[in-house]
């Protein structure tokens, strides 16, 4: 009926939502990974994605210089740049979690590794309060707001298409390493069965850091988006991390494709709730329509919309 009633709205909010919905492909992907290896609800990396946003917002204006006066081709090096800086930096730091906090703990009962993760989730959380204060940061008038395209009254904006143009090639080279390479072989080798991975020569140890690493090195790529779009403070990652790992469960948890098609589906939901005018219930109802969603997959497909249903029924 929104579509009927308002065609150019309705387009604007869907480009809206696709825009959401690729920066939480990128962070849901994160929660899937880890999932998929250690079977390990990583709640840390949520806060990890907060903090290379506010690390990369440092990188840009502190180290780089650019603001809003900055040309168009020195903004684009510079998050470029940025973004080289933030990625490795943030695989290193996720993989120092995973051998701080949960290597330990790889053989404990599973209830011990998931209250580390809460406790990482915190301590994560405020290393970004003790650095960058309450305050919220956006590097927001780095990318240009004016138009790729209008026709009529549905206009696409720079700084949206820059989201498609950065996530995009991401998720192409993540599939890429995943399905072709002998490390992400390792990787689907160690998720089906540790213990046989090892028998048959791999490295899990070096396979789950470097997963861990792909994780953080994701979340880097999220925050320097999300930075690019909105506001951005040292708890953004905590209710952001929860739509995430709501759209990883949604989609399938473990399953890559999955986890970009639940990002995307949340995305929508949340543009087309809050952007909409006939009869949409409004932002003030988007956090429960969302875990509403949650509790409602959870409960009638618990192996999402692509996961495949095991005999333990995950």
């Amino acid at each position: 009926m929104n579509l009927v009633k308002d065609p150019a709205t309705f387009v604007n909010v869907f480009l809206v939502g696709l825009t959401q919905g690729m920066v939480y492909a990128l962070v849901a992907l994160g929660y899937t990974l880890v999932y998929g290896i250690l079977q390990l609800i990583n709640f840390a990396h949520g806060d990890v994605f907060a903090l290379s946003g506010l690390v990369a917002f440092t990188v840009l204006t502190n180290l780089f210089g650019v603001d809003e006066a900055s040309s168009n081709a020195i903004s684009a090096v510079a998050i470029v740049l940025a973004l080289a800086i933030t990625m490795p930096l943030f695989a290193l730091i996720n993989a120092s979690i995973e051998f701080i906090a949960y290597r330990p703990l790889r053989n404990a009962p599973r209830l011990a590794p998931l209250i580390t993760a809460v406790g990482m989730s915190f301590i994560v959380q405020n290393i970004g309060l003790a650095m960058y204060d309450v305050n919220f940061r956006s590097a927001s008038g780095l990318v240009p707001h004016t138009s790729v395209f209008t026709i009529g009254d549905v206009s696409y904006p720079w700084s949206k298409l820059a989201v498609i143009l950065i996530t995009i090639p991401v998720l192409l080279l993540l599939t890429w390493f995943v399905t072709q390479t002998r490390q992400g072989k390792a990787m689907r080798a160690v998720a089906q069965d540790q213990d046989a991975a090892a028998i048959m020569g791999v490295n899990v140890n070096r396979t789950i850091s470097v997963t861990f690493a792909l994780a953080g090195a994701l979340a880097a790529v999220a925050g320097m988006l999300f930075l690019l779009q909105f506001n951005m403070r040292y708890d953004t990652g905590f209710e952001l991390g929860l739509i995430a790992f709501t759209a990883a469960v949604l989609g399938g948890i473990g399953n890559l494709p999955g986890a970009v098609l639940g990002a995307l589906i949340i995305g929508f939901i949340q543009a087309f709730n809050e952007g909409l005018g006939w009869h949409s219930p409004g932002s003030d109802w988007t956090r429960t329509i969302v875990f509403g969603i949650l509790i409602a997959i959870l409960v009638f497909r618990p192996q999402g919309l692509l996961g495949e249903r095991t005999p333990e029924g995950a």
